[in-house]
């Protein structure tokens, strides 16, 4: 329970953990709206009453935002508006008000619930987060509240007497007044002032980040006692005013616009409106509980909490409950359970549900996955995507329960054997011992079994035992300092202009860079590009490295150069940005090298070191490097062809996640069922070869954005595009390509890019997938090369193929000797490195390791039968020289302590009281050891002792056990050695 605050001269439990189910619902008048009504009366008072624009819920995978695993608040979306980096051309950039439901995920990261959820009856990783937005002063405090209060009071009949509000009360250390504004506002609607509550900037002040946007907020809070005794306050709506900036440094400064951002948790509203003390005794949960019952017959849910929770199956019910509404729709927008980022946490996520169906509900095995239709039932028509994964909803739900199910069956195998570990560990715990980290440590994700560590620790909590936390914090800084050693080098981010850069463009009226002379090439009558044209600007700011806007720059300095054209593509939808120079029109000898061009904001930022003085209003000439461009160009077209060969050969499921190129590679990231076979990986690089020794057009063409919307199999990604976008059509125009009647996007590759294209695809020249794996369940990731680098790529594949065919042949011919079969054993081992590791068709290396790998087979057997054959000869010329008797010591002639070992089993195989220690003369002195004791001898006179003795005595070493033994040594003196080892054994017997 939160600790109690004054306020008017009552003490008040602000957002305390909801206790027990309570089924009285908020008026007996009418029955309790459902959810999907509750979510539909949010969505139409905004739109209908108040002019608001619905816009669907973005997918939990955050588009462009490292800072995030997952999108956990509504406004993570509009985060360019809030940046001031929207591109002005986009359908964003006229967003003014707004409204939706948006998913969020809150799990991982800087803001998880994970560790919660089960624990009490209000905490969830997966929720629906209901908000109004106004952008660029639309609207502000006083009607964003008035909206606000009308919904509740009017709309939803939340009696006002249970509606408190607290607003900001200041921060004098950074200089913020209290918003006084927003109180007034509250007192104006009619709240006693006894229930405006002002609280510091903890409670009432928000901020997106470490740097950016932030404001007062004031929130709105439902007290659960409803009059009765001490109130019980629980937030249900967060109005943020957008007012500020927080700086680098810390500081706060005024932000060029100012916007309204709000947000109330779905779950929470609807306990409200329901009557439920428990967001699990809404609709949104009870099917859920209910399928669980049915479906792994445990006793009934009764929402009970801590000790009252007993076998902690309520508390299982929780978990189970919430993380597969948070697996089916993370799957559904294509993050999967994985190693790393968000994939992680989604792995963590579902082997948490695993353990608490398996081990407390005793669920049986596949029982996760039956769960994900009743989620799609649930949420499928607010959110089409849960459907349209498939083509209909039941098989988007086979889909999704088929990722659950198979992870499911590979954990529940080592979540056995990790509480059979953990078990035993405890057991030999003295009663103030601590579990090991370094068992913990194994147990976990980043060692031997994928427990996550949250989960080793609820398990030894549950027994009592303490963990080693410091030792556990140990290992895992070594281990993130050995990844990081392994890691590649981040790429510098680069010059960026900031939100008051951006504001300050705007309010001059900078018109956004005219970049369109980027598409002005075309092709010359012999096949080839003419040269991209010079493109003429002039500068119009120039900023340092630290953002600050300058009138000129020195010698040498590092720039940043924003110009009213340019030529120069700038890095976005994965391909990389053009690089070349620049030159002052009347100073054409002093080239300002540019290393790279950025979008901000629809601007493009171009980054350079100055030789010389430059200033604002030059103007200058700008070079495109056209063999970066040429490389750039191949390498976007062929993956588009890529993209749609994986399509044609897999199937229309098969999905871009993302990707990346630049004139050395390509990185296309898809989502598919099963990891590519090598069948369909030779396939998919037969479409493409096929798209590109048919030289057909490339068609592109800016259009409507309104005129892409139902085209079949037109490809677009989850991305907000401009309004004309542009279309990149294979084979087709463009025009055709967008006429539904026609069919032609389903036939060949039609896409919406912005990316520079080869004008025909024959300059392509080839393609070879030459890397392909797994980034997650559900996602892999192929590696490309195209032109002359994939032929040759092909020439390499072939020829290894013929060496592995050669050595198939010499194995079939089998070997003389032992020497030959090792030889040729080697052989293969050669060649398999080779495969690993070079550029080579990937479908091709794939089919050679396994060959190789039944060829290694072959060959180490072959070599075994040698070295036995040649064993069982050396042994009966040795029998032949040594009469019967306890002790044999002698040289004999063999290429490996292999065969020498052998020769000593079979000696006391045969005569079995015999102990035997044998030398091998190798070359430059070499000496192989091996040696047997029989069974009959005193405990004391052991293998590992007598092989020591005699290696020691050449100066060598010696290992193995109290029956068998085996070393190594150099000696010119083999008598020597023998009469050490005879004197041993002497002794002993």
């Amino acid at each position: 329970m939160a600790a109690p605050v004054a306020a008017a001269g009552r003490a008040i439990r602000r957002t305390p953990p909801w206790r027990g189910p309570s089924r009285r619902p908020l008026s007996s008048a009418s029955p309790p709206p459902r959810a999907a009504a509750v979510r539909a009366a949010f969505l139409s008072f905004f739109r209908d009453r108040h002019g608001h624009r619905l816009v669907p819920s973005a997918s939990v995978r955050p588009r462009g935002d490292p800072s995030l695993l997952f999108v956990n608040a509504g406004m993570n979306q509009f985060k360019p508006i809030f940046l001031g980096t929207v591109d002005p051309r986009s359908e964003m950039a006229g967003f003014r008000r707004v409204a939706n439901s948006q998913k969020c995920v809150r799990a991982g990261g800087r803001h998880s619930d994970l560790e919660d959820v089960g624990r009490d009856l209000s905490h969830h990783t997966f929720f629906e987060m209901l908000g109004n937005w106004a952008f660029g002063g639309e609207y502000f405090k006083e009607e964003a509240c008035s909206m606000a209060w009308e919904l509740l009071t009017q709309v939803y009949g939340i009696p006002e007497e249970r509606l408190w509000v607290s607003y900001f009360s200041g921060d004098p250390k950074v200089g913020l007044d209290p918003d006084l504004e927003s109180r007034d506002i509250w007192l104006r609607l009619g709240v006693p002032a006894s229930r405006v509550l002002s609280f510091g900037p903890q409670e009432n002040f928000w901020e997106m980040g470490d740097t950016g946007p932030c404001g007062p907020c004031t929130e709105i809070h439902y007290d659960l006692a409803g009059g009765v005794g001490t109130p019980e306050l629980v937030e249900l709506w967060n109005l943020v005013f957008m007012q500020h900036n927080r700086e680098a440094d810390g500081s706060l400064q005024p932000l060029p616009q100012r916007h309204v951002d709000t947000g109330m948790g779905l779950e929470r509203l609807v306990a409200v409106l329901q009557g439920r003390r428990s967001t699990y005794d809404t609709d949104l949960f009870s099917p859920l509980l209910s399928a669980i019952h049915q479906g792994c017959g445990a006793p009934p849910y009764l929402g009970r909490v801590g000790a009252a929770d007993e076998g902690r199956t309520d508390t299982a019910y929780r978990v189970v409950a919430d993380h597969i509404r948070t697996l089916s729709v993370c799957i559904a927008d294509g993050v999967s359970p994985g190693m790393s980022g968000a994939p992680l946490v989604l792995r963590r996520i579902l082997r948490r549900a695993v353990r608490f169906s398996s081990e407390v509900l005793r669920a049986p095995p596949g029982f996760l996955g039956s769960l994900v239709p009743v989620v799609v039932e649930t949420l499928g028509d607010a959110y089409p995507e849960l459907q349209n994964n498939s083509a209909q909803a039941f098989r988007a739900s086979v889909q999704i329960a088929s990722l659950v199910s198979e992870d499911e069956a590979a954990f529940l195998a080592s979540l056995q054997r990790g509480r059979r570990i953990i078990d035993r560990t405890v057991r030999r715990l003295g009663p103030s011992h601590v579990f090991p980290a370094e068992v913990a440590w194994s147990l976990s994700l980043s060692g031997n079994l994928g427990l996550p560590l949250d989960l080793v620790e609820l398990m030894l909590e549950e027994k009592g035992v303490q963990l080693d936390s410091a030792g556990l914090a140990q290992l895992a800084q070594e281990e993130a300092q050995r990844r990081a050693q392994q890691a590649e080098p981040i790429q510098e981010q680069g010059l960026q202009l900031d939100v008051h850069a951006l504001g300050e463009l705007q309010r001059r009226g900078v018109p956004p860079t005219d970049d369109s002379p980027k598409y002005s090439y075309s092709l010359q009558p012999g096949g080839g590009y003419a040269e991209f044209g010079t493109c003429e600007a002039q500068v119009l700011q120039l900023y340092t490295e630290d953002g600050r806007a300058v009138a000129s720059v020195g010698e040498g300095q590092r720039c940043g150069l924003l110009l009213d054209r340019t030529n120069f593509y700038a890095e976005q939808g994965g391909q990389a940005s053009d690089r070349g120079y620049l030159v002052r029109v009347e100073q054409q000898d002093v080239l300002f090298p540019v290393a790279r061009a950025q979008v901000c904001g629809g601007f493009i930022l171009h980054e350079a070191v100055a030789p010389e003085c430059l200033k604002v209003g030059d103007q200058v000439q700008l070079h495109v490097d056209k063999a970066w461009r040429l490389g750039c160009m191949e390498k976007h077209t062929a993956i588009h062809l890529l993209n749609w060969a994986l399509r044609q050969a897999l199937g229309p499921g098969t999905e871009q996640r993302g990707s990346h190129l630049n004139p050395e590679h390509l990185r296309l990231d898809v989502a598919t069922q099963a990891p590519l076979t090598p069948e369909q990986l030779q396939a998919v690089e037969g479409i493409v070869q096929e798209a590109v020794g048919q030289d057909e057009a490339v068609y592109m063409e800016e259009v409507a954005l309104a005129c892409t919307a139902h085209v079949p199999g037109l490809r677009s990604l989850d991305e907000i595009y401009p309004d004309p976008v542009r279309v990149v059509s294979v084979g087709v125009p463009v025009a055709h390509a967008l006429d539904p009647a026609s069919q032609a996007a389903l036939q060949t590759s039609v896409e919406l890019c912005c990316g520079t294209h080869l004008l025909r695809t024959g300059a392509v020249g080839d393609l070879v997938i030459v890397g392909e794996r797994q980034l997650t369940k559900g996602t892999t990731r192929l590696l490309a090369i195209t032109g002359e680098q994939a032929q040759q790529a092909r020439e390499v594949g072939q020829s290894l193929a013929q060496e592995v065919e050669a050595a198939a042949e010499r194995l079939s011919r089998g070997s003389r000797d032992v020497v030959e079969a090792q030889r040729l054993s080697k052989d293969m081992g050669r060649l398999t490195d080779a495969v690993d590791t070079a550029m080579m068709p990937q479908w091709q290396r794939r089919q050679l390791q396994a060959t190789l790998k039944v060829l290694q087979r072959r060959a180490n057997t072959a070599i075994r039968k040698l070295e036995v054959g040649q064993a069982a000869q050396k042994t009966q010329e040795l029998l032949r020289r040594h009469s019967e008797g306890p002790l044999i010591v002698d040289t004999v002639s063999t290429e490996s302590l292999s065969v020498l070992v052998k020769v000593v089993r079979q000696l006391c195989e045969q005569v079995p009281s015999t102990s035997v220690l044998l030398l091998s003369p190798q070359p430059q002195g070499h000496v192989l050891c091996a040696c047997q004791v029989a069974q009959s001898v005193s405990p004391a006179f052991t293998a590992e002792a007598w092989a020591l003795a005699v290696c020691s005595h050449m100066g060598g070493k010696a290992w193995g056990s109290r029956v068998v033994a085996q070393g190594t040594g150099s000696t010119a003196d083999l008598e020597a050695a023998l009469s050490t080892a005879r004197a041993y054994a002497l002794n002993q017997l």
